[in-house]
């Protein structure tokens, strides 16, 4: 089932922004800075906070999202390096899909369905950049796709799908839990000269898309506690992932790239009969994540237990959102979100492959009723320009990296209540 739905939802490759993760999941929550955990409005709540399912109406949703980050990396002058700038973004646009759909059983339970790209990296160099082994010079250079004769980059795509059970406990209170069905694709191409450093080299670039299964978890809780004020938690448990063994020489574990574990908590507060406000603090826990948190400084080869990885710190990130309703028909958001860049000044090395440095996301967005039962919402994410500077007089790997990221994101959604 997983693997045919792909098909038609990852054809399209995705990005995020958050580390690997979106700064919301649907496009009213991305317009309000993806505040969502205690802020139940349609089906794709159900994404966010599984006890969502118990506070919105019964329907469903489908929604469609372009994506275009700007990569770059600027190279500082090195010994027998010289300075130089390199764009990622041979492939600039992405379209990300999503879709919920859910039913009240009974008094008691409500079951419901979400599907959502929750994320991915990409970058594709038509020019490589040169990177230091450590060795002393000269030999310390080489291009990523030395002799490779392609593009250098990588490509990983994710995708969800989470059947949801909400239990209402009473009038003000529910627990959710929701199976994540999780599938993930990776490519990487053009790293030729980085397979010195792998254990297992004839596995480690160039061998096409792989792709690994697993299942996991997402529990919640939402409570009103008062007329105006809704509170909400939920905590999704780490996904373990088969592995992607056309890579097992890249990853380490021999190909381990599992999801990491997150936890959010926030408020939504109806400040004035037509006005809303909501709030989110999300912990991501990367460091948790061999392949993702584990540094690539660490002298053990690549694809090997507890190998080398990206080095990506534990993320928090906060997502405030307003939402005014104009008139009977129009909606408006926006919203804010800010999480400090999981990169660090030294792993911009291998980060080249994977520069996301971004912090900072403003977002609008309109929901338009349409009549009784169906609306269009739609959203706009401006992620401003960050960068990362490497630490060239790194003593283990020297880092003469710079990496640059800004990003764009329009959406739209049709959403249906029953």
């Amino acid at each position: 089932m997983i693997s045919s739905i792909s098909a038609i939802l990852l054809a399209p490759a995705a990005f995020a922004t958050n580390g690997l993760a979106p700064t919301g999941l649907g496009q009213e929550h991305k317009a309000m800075g993806g505040a969502a955990v205690a802020n139940p409005v349609n089906t794709m709540s159900m994404a966010t906070n599984p006890a969502s399912a118990s506070f919105i109406d019964d329907g469903w949703d489908v929604e469609m999202e372009l994506f275009k980050p700007n990569r770059t990396v600027q190279r500082k002058d090195f010994p027998g390096l010289p300075g130089a700038t390199f764009k990622g973004d041979e492939k600039s646009i992405f379209l990300i899909p999503g879709g919920g759909y859910k039913r009240q059983y009974n008094d008691k339970y409500a079951l419901g369905i979400s599907m959502y790209g929750n994320g991915g990296m990409n970058t594709e160099f038509k020019t490589s950049p040169v990177f230091p082994t450590g060795a002393p010079a000269p030999n310390h250079i080489a291009p990523f796709n030395a002799g490779s004769g392609t593009n250098s980059g990588v490509n990983l795509e994710q995708l969800f799908v989470s059947p949801t059970l909400g239990i209402k406990l009473n009038d003000k209170h529910s627990l959710g839990i929701s199976a994540n069905l999780v599938y993930q694709q990776f490519e990487a191409q053009g790293l030729k000269a980085l397979t010195r450093n792998s254990g297992n080299p004839t596995n480690f670039t160039g061998k096409g898309v792989d792709s690994a299964t697993g299942i996991g978890a997402t529990i919640g809780w939402m409570g009103k506690v008062s007329d105006k004020t809704t509170l909400g938690a939920s905590y999704r448990l780490k996904t373990k992932m088969s592995k992607f063994k056309k890579y097992a020489g890249l990853f380490p574990d021999g190909g381990q790239m599992d999801v990491p574990a997150s936890f959010t908590v926030g408020f939504s507060s109806k400040v004035s009969p037509k006005t809303t406000i909501a709030a989110d603090i999300q912990q991501i826990y990367y460091s948790k994540v061999g392949a993702i948190g584990n540094s690539a400084q660490t002298q053990l080869p690549f694809g090997s237990n507890d190998g080398p990885g990206f080095g990506w710190d534990d993320q928090t990130v906060v997502k405030i959102g307003v939402k005014h309703q104009m008139n009977p028909k129009l909606t408006l958001m926006a919203g804010y979100n800010h999480g400090d860049s999981p990169v660090d000044e030294n792993d911009t090395f291998f980060n080249s492959l994977t520069p996301a440095v971004v912090e900072d996301h403003l977002s609008l967005g309109f929901n338009y009723t349409l009549n009784k039962k169906a609306s269009i919402v739609g959203s706009y994410t401006h992620t401003f320009s960050n960068t990362v500077k490497g630490n060239a007089a790194n003593p283990v790997q020297p880092q003469p990296f710079d990496l640059t990221m800004d990003q764009d994101a329009i959406g739209i959604g049709y959403s249906v209540k029953f």
